[in-house]
């Protein structure tokens, strides 16, 4: 793991080097204030990036930070574009096709693409999936049930009070008997979250059956009792390697994450279920998806992948996990892996979603 965050910066630096180079080429006709203006501006966001993470723990400014963290993230998926717009227009060049001005339309085109992930990231979407649960209820009364399902949330300096806020009712709105979450609720830290009292929008939260939620990584890194002590404000209940029996018979398997290497089994969990009934399993990293199917677990809900959040990145997470975004039915097992309410980091989604999953659940008839 230090391995890949190394080989990732000395990307990052490599590939600003790149564009300041391109950049110095493109301004020949400018002064050398504009020049060093240029470069001032292009490293200082560069290195917001690392004050947003290495600070994430202090209690500067909210605005501040926040300020950082939306520049220092949004510098990434900058770097990322534009150095692959100016290499396709430097290969374009060697064979002879010239862009005229190209570093200045790498540029429009770079921010056109981030105006545009910025709107997609900000609107998030509902998935509604209908399915039919071949087991019982545990009344007659209850042979259907409406699940909100979010996952990656990220509160924090980049997912702040409002946008929870406007999360919160969105949920209520679509009127959920129970509300899971998929970790990763909390971002890198606790600090901006207590700082803020998100606590009153997660308070607003409204399902009769109740609010559950499992750790996600992102709860380990911003230091997991502090996360636990934090949901007890909450209406939320965090299960971890723990299993609920809800009215209507539905139980809930809470997973710990993976990050905690002596997390309980699965096969030991469900020694604590009823085979007969409904089951649904919430486990923050979508791995191991056949033992979901051996143990004949009805529905698993997931999250951890944001399929990359943007692209091309998507395309390495589909190689990466069997199911790495979205719904499928392998035997009598659901499975559903989010890309994620809000997002770690960069602030946009370019050919993914952010979203919100609403299960409209048919349980087989109870019998007579």
């Amino acid at each position: 793991m230090p391995t890949f965050f190394i080989l990732l910066f000395i990307l990052y630096i490599g590939g600003n080097g790149y564009i300041q180079l391109r950049g110095w080429q493109a301004l020949t006709q400018a002064s050398w204030g504009i020049k060093w203006l240029w470069t001032l501006l292009q490293w200082g966001a560069v290195s917001l990036f690392f004050v947003s993470f290495f600070g994430r723990h202090l209690e500067p400014s909210a605005i501040w930070m926040r300020t950082a963290q939306l520049i220092g993230t949004g510098w990434l998926v900058f770097t990322l574009y534009m150095v692959m717009l100016l290499m396709i227009f430097d290969l374009m060049k060697i064979m002879h096709i010239v862009i005229p001005h190209r570093f200045f339309v790498a540029l429009a085109l770079t921010i056109s693409l981030l105006a545009y992930g910025y709107y997609r990231y900000s609107h998030p979407v509902t998935k509604v999936i209908n399915m039919v649960i071949n087991k019982p209820a545990a009344t007659q009364t209850t042979d259907t049930m409406r699940i909100v399902a979010i996952s990656d949330v990220h509160l924090g300096y980049g997912t702040h009070k409002k946008q929870l806020q406007g999360y919160a009712e969105a949920i209520n709105r679509l009127q959920p008997d129970l509300i899971v979450i998929a970790g990763d609720l909390i971002d890198n830290s606790i600090t901006p979250v207590r700082a803020a009292h998100m606590e009153e929008e997660l308070r607003q939260l409204k399902a009769p059956m109740g609010i559950y939620m499992v750790p996600g990584n992102h709860e380990y890194i911003s230091g997991y009792e502090s996360c636990a002590d934090f949901l007890k404000l909450t209406p939320i209940h965090l299960l971890r390697d723990s299993v609920v029996s809800l009215p209507n018979g539905l139980q809930l398997i809470g997973r710990d994450d993976r990050h905690n290497r002596r997390r309980q089994p699965l096969s030991e969990l469900m020694q604590q279920t009823d085979p007969l009934r409904p089951i649904l399993l919430l486990d923050h990293q979508p791995y191991q998806l056949e033992e979901t199917v051996q143990h004949q677990i009805d529905l698993q809900f997931s999250g951890h992948t944001h399929r990359g959040q943007i692209w091309p990145l998507s395309l390495i997470t589909d190689q990466l996990f069997t199911l790495s975004h979205g719904y499928r039915q392998i035997q009598q097992s659901h499975l559903y892996v989010s890309s994620g309410l809000s997002l770690w980091g960069p602030p946009f989604r370019i050919g993914t979603d952010s979203e919100m999953v609403l299960f409209q659940i048919t349980f087989k008839p109870t019998s007579k």
